[in-house]
């Protein structure tokens, strides 16, 4: 099952075409995108059985963030390797968690405005919680799971790394700094014991190519980890980290400028475009 959010509403998605979901189901389910974690496993069963009579088509472009509104929102930092390394940043094992502020949730296509000279890109594989979750042992994880998105960790790296400690919240939350979509994907459609590949592009160069499979800490893992210490809620987003390539590991460093297209695909998932704008006063 995939879940879009068109015009606000919560829309399967079947190809070419999109069914409203409050509409097909007679209101059974409401409209409201965050709403139907509440009734997860009688949505999964409905949608087996919806009739495509209800499908209508629908442009990618006005597609909006599938999960617009999470209670909460983590973000993981230095769970691939080879970022790690590019960076500098110093990784001893220990789970390094951020959130990145709900205002900076945006769809899958669109403008972002510049917030200053150092703008980096970071592709991740973003997981949606479907129930509360607390103290969830890593064998268990992936059933408190509604499915998964592609997500875009775009970071400030001046205001992310700047005094001590680091900003990294405020740093990675300005306005569209944390798109996600195009659609939540349900695990019956991706298989996350199997490595997904992650690609990020820049005016189509290719800056960013890694798998999941790469993760020091995998899904389980981290949903162990983040759950010991916060209850997780149905709805919330955990962006799980981002393999190598970002702009502040190159010699020389390089950030997006007005006028740069960056594309993000995580396979079996989707892929987002977004133009970046001038900053603004």
């Amino acid at each position: 099952m995939r879940i879009g959010n068109l015009s606000g509403r919560a829309h399967l998605l079947r190809g070419t075409t999109a069914i409203d979901i409050a509409k097909a189901s007679g209101g059974a389910f409401g409209p409201e995108p965050g709403d139907l974690f509440a009734r997860w496993p009688e949505l999964l069963e409905w949608s087996a059985t919806v009739r495509t009579d209800f499908a209508e088509p629908y442009r990618h472009e006005d597609l909006r963030a599938p999960v617009p509104r999470p209670r909460q929102v983590f973000a993981v930092g230095l769970n691939y390797a080879e970022h790690v390394a590019e960076t500098g940043l110093r990784a001893d094992g220990a789970l390094s968690v951020f959130t990145k502020f709900a205002d900076s949730l945006t769809g899958p296509y669109g403008r972002i405005a510049l917030s200053g000279p150092s703008v980096d890109w970071e592709v991740e594989l973003v997981v949606v919680i479907a129930r509360e979750a607390r103290n969830v042992p890593s064998a268990d994880a992936l059933a408190c799971l509604a499915g998964v998105t592609v997500g875009q960790d775009f970071s400030d790296r001046d205001v992310q790394l700047s005094g001590t400690p680091p900003q990294f919240s405020l740093g990675k939350s300005f306005p569209g700094f944390g798109p996600t979509g195009p659609a939540l994907v349900t695990l019956d459609e991706v298989d996350l014991t199997v490595p997904l590949r992650l690609r990020c592009w820049v005016n189509d160069e290719l800056v960013q190519d890694g798998h999941t499979g790469q993760m020091i800490l995998p899904v389980g893992a981290l949903i162990e980890r983040i759950s010991a210490v916060c209850t997780l809620h149905p709805g919330d987003l955990i962006f799980t980290g981002t393999p190598a390539g970002v702009g502040m590991g190159r010699t020389p460093r390089r950030y997006l400028a007005a006028g740069d297209v960056v594309r993000t695909s995580i396979d079996g998932i989707g892929e987002m475009r977004h133009v970046f704008g001038p900053r603004r006063s």
